[in-house]
Protein backbone atom coordinates (compact mmCIF):
# COMPACT_ATOMS: atom_id res chain seq x y z
CA UNK A 1 0.00 0.00 0.00
CA UNK A 2 1.20 3.50 -0.81
CA UNK A 3 -0.52 6.20 1.21
CA UNK A 4 1.61 8.93 -0.40
CA UNK A 5 3.27 9.71 2.93
CA UNK A 6 6.92 9.53 1.91
CA UNK A 7 8.97 12.09 3.86
CA UNK A 8 5.84 13.63 5.40
CA UNK A 9 6.52 14.90 8.93
CA UNK A 10 3.72 13.72 11.19
CA UNK A 11 3.49 14.36 14.94
CA UNK A 12 2.04 11.53 17.03
CA UNK A 13 1.33 12.38 20.66
CA UNK A 14 1.60 9.46 23.03
CA UNK A 15 3.55 7.73 20.28
CA UNK A 16 5.80 5.64 22.51
CA UNK A 17 3.28 3.03 23.58
CA UNK A 18 0.00 1.35 22.73
CA UNK A 19 -2.06 2.75 19.88
CA UNK A 20 0.38 5.61 19.35
CA UNK A 21 3.32 3.25 18.92
CA UNK A 22 1.35 1.27 16.36
CA UNK A 23 0.53 4.45 14.44
CA UNK A 24 4.18 5.54 14.47
CA UNK A 25 5.37 2.23 13.05
CA UNK A 26 2.72 2.14 10.33
CA UNK A 27 3.58 5.71 9.33
CA UNK A 28 7.28 4.88 9.19
CA UNK A 29 6.50 1.80 7.12
CA UNK A 30 4.75 4.10 4.63
CA UNK A 31 7.88 6.24 4.35
CA UNK A 32 6.69 9.07 6.58
CA UNK A 33 8.78 10.65 9.33
CA UNK A 34 6.75 10.20 12.52
CA UNK A 35 7.65 12.38 15.48
CA UNK A 36 7.00 10.68 18.82
CA UNK A 37 5.87 13.22 21.40
CA UNK A 38 5.76 11.66 24.86
CA UNK A 39 6.57 12.29 28.47
CA UNK A 40 9.42 9.77 28.80
CA UNK A 41 12.45 10.30 26.58
CA UNK A 42 13.68 6.74 27.15
CA UNK A 43 10.40 5.28 25.89
CA UNK A 44 10.36 7.68 22.94
CA UNK A 45 13.89 6.77 21.92
CA UNK A 46 13.13 3.06 22.14
CA UNK A 47 10.42 3.38 19.51
CA UNK A 48 12.61 5.61 17.34
CA UNK A 49 15.39 3.01 17.51
CA UNK A 50 12.98 0.25 16.50
CA UNK A 51 11.76 2.30 13.54
CA UNK A 52 15.32 3.00 12.43
CA UNK A 53 16.31 -0.65 12.84
CA UNK A 54 13.49 -1.51 10.44
CA UNK A 55 14.87 0.95 7.88
CA UNK A 56 12.58 3.88 8.63
CA UNK A 57 12.99 7.42 9.91
CA UNK A 58 11.65 8.92 13.13
CA UNK A 59 12.29 11.66 15.66
CA UNK A 60 11.23 12.22 19.25
CA UNK A 61 10.38 15.13 21.52
CA UNK A 62 10.08 14.70 25.25
CA UNK A 63 7.05 16.62 26.48
CA UNK A 64 4.63 16.24 29.37
CA UNK A 65 1.53 17.50 27.60
CA UNK A 66 -0.50 17.99 30.78
CA UNK A 67 1.63 21.14 31.11
CA UNK A 68 0.06 23.54 28.58
CA UNK A 69 3.29 25.34 27.68
CA UNK A 70 4.86 22.08 26.54
CA UNK A 71 2.57 21.81 23.53
CA UNK A 72 4.07 24.92 21.99
CA UNK A 73 7.59 23.76 22.89
CA UNK A 74 6.99 20.40 21.21
CA UNK A 75 5.73 21.98 17.99
CA UNK A 76 8.65 24.41 17.94
CA UNK A 77 11.10 21.52 18.38
CA UNK A 78 9.64 19.74 15.36
CA UNK A 79 9.78 22.88 13.25
CA UNK A 80 13.36 23.55 14.32
CA UNK A 81 14.30 20.02 13.19
CA UNK A 82 12.33 19.79 9.94
CA UNK A 83 10.92 23.23 9.15
CA UNK A 84 7.52 21.75 8.30
CA UNK A 85 4.66 19.67 9.64
CA UNK A 86 2.36 17.70 7.36
CA UNK A 87 0.18 16.02 9.93
CA UNK A 88 -0.83 15.82 13.57
CA UNK A 89 -2.19 12.71 15.27
CA UNK A 90 -3.66 13.64 18.66
CA UNK A 91 -3.55 10.38 20.56
CA UNK A 92 -2.14 10.80 24.07
CA UNK A 93 -4.53 10.17 26.92
CA UNK A 94 -5.54 7.83 29.72
CA UNK A 95 -8.81 6.37 30.97
CA UNK A 96 -8.10 7.44 34.53
CA UNK A 97 -11.38 6.60 36.25
CA UNK A 98 -12.33 10.05 37.53
CA UNK A 99 -16.02 9.51 38.19
CA UNK A 100 -18.93 11.61 39.35
CA UNK A 101 -19.42 9.98 42.73
CA UNK A 102 -15.78 9.44 43.60
CA UNK A 103 -14.10 12.31 41.77
CA UNK A 104 -13.67 15.98 42.58
CA UNK A 105 -13.06 19.26 40.79
CA UNK A 106 -9.27 19.07 40.86
CA UNK A 107 -9.21 15.50 39.53
CA UNK A 108 -11.77 16.30 36.85
CA UNK A 109 -9.83 19.29 35.54
CA UNK A 110 -6.54 17.37 35.68
CA UNK A 111 -8.12 14.59 33.61
CA UNK A 112 -9.30 17.07 31.00
CA UNK A 113 -5.71 18.28 30.72
CA UNK A 114 -4.57 14.69 30.24
CA UNK A 115 -7.19 13.89 27.67
CA UNK A 116 -8.44 16.84 25.64
CA UNK A 117 -6.81 20.20 26.44
CA UNK A 118 -3.57 19.25 24.71
CA UNK A 119 -5.54 18.13 21.63
CA UNK A 120 -6.57 21.77 21.22
CA UNK A 121 -3.14 23.18 22.08
CA UNK A 122 -1.20 20.89 19.75
CA UNK A 123 -3.53 21.73 16.87
CA UNK A 124 -3.44 25.45 17.70
CA UNK A 125 0.34 25.67 17.65
CA UNK A 126 0.79 23.35 14.66
CA UNK A 127 -1.85 25.17 12.60
CA UNK A 128 0.40 27.73 10.87
CA UNK A 129 2.64 24.92 9.62
CA UNK A 130 -0.35 22.79 8.60
CA UNK A 131 -1.72 25.69 6.57
CA UNK A 132 1.52 25.81 4.59
CA UNK A 133 1.45 22.09 3.79
CA UNK A 134 -2.33 21.71 3.51
CA UNK A 135 -1.88 18.99 6.06
CA UNK A 136 -4.20 16.83 8.11
CA UNK A 137 -5.26 16.28 11.70
CA UNK A 138 -6.44 12.96 13.10
CA UNK A 139 -7.96 12.82 16.58
CA UNK A 140 -8.00 9.43 18.30
CA UNK A 141 -11.14 9.03 20.39
CA UNK A 142 -12.97 6.41 22.41
CA UNK A 143 -16.38 4.77 22.29
CA UNK A 144 -16.91 5.99 25.87
CA UNK A 145 -18.05 9.32 24.42
CA UNK A 146 -21.09 7.53 22.98
CA UNK A 147 -21.63 4.54 25.26
CA UNK A 148 -20.41 5.71 28.65
CA UNK A 149 -18.56 3.28 30.88
CA UNK A 150 -19.33 4.12 34.48
CA UNK A 151 -16.88 5.73 36.87
CA UNK A 152 -15.00 7.69 34.23
CA UNK A 153 -16.86 10.99 33.82
CA UNK A 154 -13.80 13.04 32.91
CA UNK A 155 -12.53 10.62 30.27
CA UNK A 156 -15.98 10.32 28.72
CA UNK A 157 -16.37 14.10 28.68
CA UNK A 158 -12.92 14.51 27.14
CA UNK A 159 -13.76 12.08 24.37
CA UNK A 160 -17.03 13.84 23.70
CA UNK A 161 -14.92 16.98 23.41
CA UNK A 162 -12.55 15.27 20.98
CA UNK A 163 -15.47 14.37 18.74
CA UNK A 164 -16.85 17.90 18.88
CA UNK A 165 -13.46 19.43 18.14
CA UNK A 166 -13.05 17.14 15.14
CA UNK A 167 -16.31 18.35 13.63
CA UNK A 168 -15.59 21.97 14.50
CA UNK A 169 -12.10 21.94 13.03
CA UNK A 170 -13.24 20.11 9.89
CA UNK A 171 -15.54 23.05 9.17
CA UNK A 172 -13.19 25.81 10.32
CA UNK A 173 -10.14 24.50 8.44
CA UNK A 174 -11.88 23.52 5.21
CA UNK A 175 -10.89 26.84 3.65
CA UNK A 176 -7.22 25.90 4.18
CA UNK A 177 -7.66 22.43 2.64
CA UNK A 178 -6.73 20.87 5.98
CA UNK A 179 -8.54 17.58 6.51
CA UNK A 180 -9.68 16.71 10.04
CA UNK A 181 -10.95 13.27 10.99
CA UNK A 182 -11.37 11.09 14.05
CA UNK A 183 -10.79 7.41 14.71
CA UNK A 184 -13.01 6.05 17.47
CA UNK A 185 -11.49 3.12 19.32
CA UNK A 186 -13.50 0.43 21.08
CA UNK A 187 -11.56 -2.37 22.78
CA UNK A 188 -7.83 -2.25 22.01
CA UNK A 189 -5.10 -4.23 23.79
CA UNK A 190 -2.57 -1.69 25.05
CA UNK A 191 -0.32 -1.52 28.14
CA UNK A 192 -2.92 0.67 29.86
CA UNK A 193 -5.74 -1.73 28.98
CA UNK A 194 -3.70 -4.64 30.29
CA UNK A 195 -2.99 -2.73 33.51
CA UNK A 196 -6.71 -2.11 33.98
CA UNK A 197 -7.80 -5.69 33.33
CA UNK A 198 -5.21 -7.00 35.76
CA UNK A 199 -6.88 -5.05 38.57
CA UNK A 200 -9.96 -7.26 38.24
CA UNK A 201 -10.58 -10.36 40.32
CA UNK A 202 -10.39 -12.70 37.31
CA UNK A 203 -8.61 -10.90 34.46
CA UNK A 204 -8.32 -13.99 32.27
CA UNK A 205 -12.04 -14.68 32.38
CA UNK A 206 -12.84 -11.00 31.84
CA UNK A 207 -10.65 -10.90 28.73
CA UNK A 208 -12.38 -14.01 27.36
CA UNK A 209 -15.76 -12.41 28.04
CA UNK A 210 -14.79 -9.23 26.18
CA UNK A 211 -13.26 -11.10 23.24
CA UNK A 212 -16.35 -13.30 22.93
CA UNK A 213 -18.29 -10.20 21.86
CA UNK A 214 -15.95 -9.44 18.95
CA UNK A 215 -16.93 -10.24 15.39
CA UNK A 216 -13.89 -11.87 13.84
CA UNK A 217 -13.44 -12.00 10.09
CA UNK A 218 -10.87 -14.05 8.25
CA UNK A 219 -10.03 -14.21 4.58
Amino acid sequence: MDLLLKDKVIIVTGGAKGIGEGIVKVLAGEGAIPVVVGRAEQDNKKVVAEVEAAGGKAFQVEAELTVPANAEKAVKAVLQKYGKIHGLVNNAGVNDGIGLENGNYEQFIASLHKNVVHYYLMAHFALPALKETKGAIVNIGSKTAETGQGGTSAYAAANGGRNALTREWAVELLKYNIRVNAIIVAECWTPLYEKWINTLSDPIQKRKEIESKFHWETE
